[in-house]
């Protein structure tokens, strides 16, 4: 028999090929089903949320006196406690992105791989430590020793409206909120950007090597483009840790967080944040104070949404230029 008696028939000219396509095994569909279950579970828990934020939170946007601790109306409440947020978060962020691209790049390019691996460890176990202990090393360690570093700013640096004063020598600043919210961070933020360095293709790397390139301009042209992306979802996973702590921020401010609007990051009278304000008034809170919290909740709800999207939009604005 000839191997023309045996070949498959061909479609005719002119017309595609019949793509056939593979049964799909019973573990596929239990696979499937167990994950399109747990995206539903997800958006029905955050709708959930939503709507108890958006239902308990309407009477209290009309609130004002008491209610609002003594302001005007809810909006310039909950200004301030947006102003103090996002104050915590930024110099959060401003200190921490730096300190952990240069720690991921250390353990995926640097460090030998006998001192990378415990490294690596090290900063991933930082992820594991109760937000309660960065509270209290804050205001028993931290704190006091920033004190006397608030009262050197003050007296060489307090023509500068950050740290004009009166220093707070006790360290309960928003300025220690920021640096320990830095420190919680940094975890999350390094181990995202290690592995994205560490995914980087290895013939781009080699290619910049074999061009004459240095190891930082190899890292500056072949893996900072690749790894972008990732750098500013692990940057906006970041700042969503810091919007949202809770405990460690009302630990650190205590009774000096009185919701003030100020740029002095070394005195007394300092921003509150959203997440610390509830937690430390709603023991207390009764009628329309509980509704005012909860407002401020969905305030805080609503930021993070928009910076999660501001955040998958720039990812996604990053992938096209990569792709083009």
């Amino acid at each position: 028999m000839s191997s023309t008696d045996t070949a498959k028939p061909r479609p005719p000219k002119g017309e595609p090929p019949v793509k056939r396509r593979s049964p799909e095994r019973p573990g596929d569909k239990i696979f499937k089903g167990l994950s399109f279950g747990a995206a539903m579970i997800i958006l029905v828990a955050l709708a959930g949320v939503a709507i108890f934020l958006t239902v308990e939170g309407i009477p209290g946007l009309g609130a004002s006196g008491g209610a609002v601790a003594g302001e005007a109306n809810f909006l310039v409440y909950a200004g301030r406690l947006v102003y103090g947020t996002l104050l915590a978060a930024v110099i959060a962020l401003i200190v921490a992105t730096p300190l952990s691209i240069g720690m991921a790049l250390v353990i995926s390019h640097y460090a030998p791989r006998r001192l990378a691996t415990p490294l690596g460890y090290m900063i991933d176990l930082l992820a594991a430590v109760p937000s309660v202990v960065y509270g209290l090393w804050g205001i028993l360690f931290f704190g006091r020793f920033m004190g006397d570093i608030y009262v050197w700013l003050e007296a060489n640096l307090g023509f500068i409206p950050l740290f004009s004063g009166p220093a707070a020598t006790g360290g309960r600043t928003i300025l220690t909120a920021g640096l320990v919210l830095a420190l919680m961070v940094i975890p999350i933020i390094t181990a995202i950007c290690r592995e994205i360095f560490a995914q980087t293709p290895t013939l781009h790397q080699e290619a910049a090597l074999a061009l004459g390139a240095t190891r930082w301009e190899m890292i500056r042209y072949a893996v900072f483009p690749y790894a972008k992306s990732g750098m500013v979802s692990a940057t906006m996973l970041g700042l969503g840790r810091a919007l949202g702590e809770t405990m460690a921020v009302a630990m650190v401010l205590s009774a000096s967080g009185t919701g003030v609007m100020t740029l002095n990051l070394i005195t007394t009278q300092n921003p509150n944040t959203i997440a610390a304000n509830i937690a430390r008034s709603f023991p207390e809170a009764t009628g329309l104070s509980v509704n005012v919290l909860i407002a401020s909740g969905l305030v805080l709800f609503l930021i993070t949404f928009a910076v999660n999207f501001a955040a998958r939009a720039i990812v996604a604005r990053s992938g096209k230029r990569l792709n083009a």
